[in-house]
């Protein structure tokens, strides 16, 4: 028969606390839902490395780290309770997670595996979600306080050397203290935070409350050598010309500038940079700058390049400063038939000519159908530079605006006054109306040849639209109808077609 529930069960110790009291509730069979889990008030140092709260502290005691529990707990009075590694190492850091429900979802994670729900372990379970975000949130504000704690040099009579300051969001002040005292050698220091302190006199660690009086770093310590130093190192290797805010505040965020040495700093080199301090970066200090100088003969340091063209030098519109390069049209001089696309996509950013990519394998099949050679006609686009939206790593397409058109149309209006073509193929409604320099409906397009001058214009889909659409069927019938638009065109060329005005 199970013994009568106390009701409340008092944490005094942090995780080592908890697990007494929760085998003593196991072992007496009381249910979850009977039990109310209270935190004493305590420094969470000391709680977590499970240690009496005396006014000299105590020496840490070897424990196993969570990597190495064994899989049966210590046998407290009574037959022990096993739990699996994972399970174990769960438990110990979601207890580090600062907050007073944490030792009762503990206990029912636990009260659930010992009846044979192994599901609790699995971060599908609703409770053991729970508990995967929280030991989450401890391990990043594990990684944080070691990033973060930065200490400073003191040389008073009875003070640690090195004394620092920090506000963890949880209770992993035993486990930085561990990873500096494995670091720091015979060197003392202190580190304080609002729910407990930790000293290290260069042989143990000791652990006790914060007292009122606690030493506190001072800010911008002008007797700390060491911190000067870094900080004027901090100041120059600042550069305001690389400076990306969003990732600053991704991998420092603000909430810990106020610790940090560096911190005061910070805002000032943002504003300068803000201000223009990034378009001049480090250019006044080149030229002063010595350095070894390397003998390379002048073709190796200057070698030939094409002559840029008038088109590598276009800057009617903004489209060249994310560009790779511009992609004029290709194709023989003497071509009777033109196709004109939108604009270049990503491959052809990159390979500098028109047509390379998916589409233009498209266009392929569809000159294949037609039996018309690719290398007889002149591709083009109506707008020469690459206009694209980033997406992750990608560089996705975007649909140029008119005012882009307009400002490409010059170069579109050269290459049909150089060709003279007979038969010039818009391919999609952006090359329709940058040819006929109005909006036309695709669908009134598509009904029949249009006189333009000499030349004949038709219309017919963008070979990236047969890529978009998603049915099969669909698919084959775009490809279709570009082919017949190509083979009309050829005829045309030919002279062998009706022609509406």
């Amino acid at each position: 028969m199970s013994a009568v529930c106390p009701g409340t069960l008092v944490v005094d110790g942090g995780y080592a606390s908890w697990r007494a009291q929760a085998l003593r509730a196991l072992r007496a069979g009381w249910p979850p839902e009977a039990v109310t889990w209270v935190d004493a008030d305590g420094p969470a140092g000391a709680a977590t490395a499970s240690l009496p709260l005396d006014s000299g502290g105590a020496a840490l005691p070897a424990d196993d780290p969570p990597a190495r529990l064994p899989r049966a707990g210590v046998e407290d009075a009574g037959p022990p309770i096993r739990i699996s590694r994972e399970l174990a190492t769960l438990l110990r850091d979601a207890a580090q997670y600062r907050s007073p429900q944490r030792w009762a979802l503990l206990y029912r994670a636990l009260w659930r595996w010992c009846r044979g729900e192994r599901a609790v372990a699995s971060a599908a379970d609703q409770d053991g979600a729970r508990l995967y975000a929280m030991a989450k949130s401890v391990r990043r504000a594990r990684h944080d306080m070691i990033a973060y704690v930065r200490f400073q040099r003191r040389s008073a009579p009875g003070v640690p050397e090195y004394i620092a300051w920090y506000e963890p969001e949880h209770d992993v002040l035993a486990y930085a203290a561990e990873h500096f005292a494995a670091r720091m050698g015979g060197s003392t220091w202190w580190i304080g935070t609002p729910h407990g302190a930790a000293l290290w006199n260069g042989h143990a660690l000791h652990y006790s409350s914060t007292p009122d009086d606690a030493p506190r770093p001072r800010a911008n310590d002008a007797t700390d050598g060491v911190e000067a130093l870094w900080l004027a190192y901090y100041r120059n290797i600042f550069n305001p010309a690389r400076l990306n805010e969003t990732a600053l505040r991704q991998h420092m965020p603000v909430r810990f500038w106020k610790g940090l040495p560096e911190g005061a700093l910070i805002p000032g080199m943002i504003a300068e940079a803000r201000q223009g301090a990034r378009r001049v970066a480090q250019a006044s200090n080149i030229g002063g700058m010595t350095g070894k100088q390397v003998a390379v003969d002048a073709g190796r340091a200057l070698p030939q390049r094409p002559a840029p063209s008038s088109l590598d030098q276009c800057r009617r519109c903004e489209l060249w400063r994310h560009a790779t390069q511009p992609v004029p049209g290709s194709g023989p001089q003497t071509a009777r038939i033109m196709l004109v696309g939108e604009q270049p996509g990503d491959h052809e950013d990159l390979a500098g000519r028109v047509f390379v990519g998916p589409a233009g394998q498209i266009l392929d099949e569809a000159f294949r159908r037609a039996d018309v050679r690719r290398d007889a006609v002149f591709l083009t686009n109506a707008v020469k530079h690459f206009k694209w939206t980033a997406h992750g790593k990608r560089r996705l397409h975007k649909t140029p605006g008119q005012l882009e058109v307009e400002a490409c149309a010059h170069w579109l209006e050269e290459e049909m006054a150089r060709l003279r073509p007979a038969v010039v193929v818009a391919l999609g409604a952006t090359a329709l109306r940058a040819i006929l320099g109005r909006k036309v409906p695709m669908r009134d397009a598509m009904a029949g040849p249009i006189r333009l001058g000499d030349a004949v214009v038709l219309a017919t889909w963008h070979p990236s639209y047969a890529l978009r659409v998603a049915d099969a069927t669909a698919r084959e019938a775009v490809v279709a109808a570009i082919a017949q638009t190509v083979a009309q065109a050829a005829r045309l060329a030919g002279g062998t077609d009706d022609i509406r005005a």
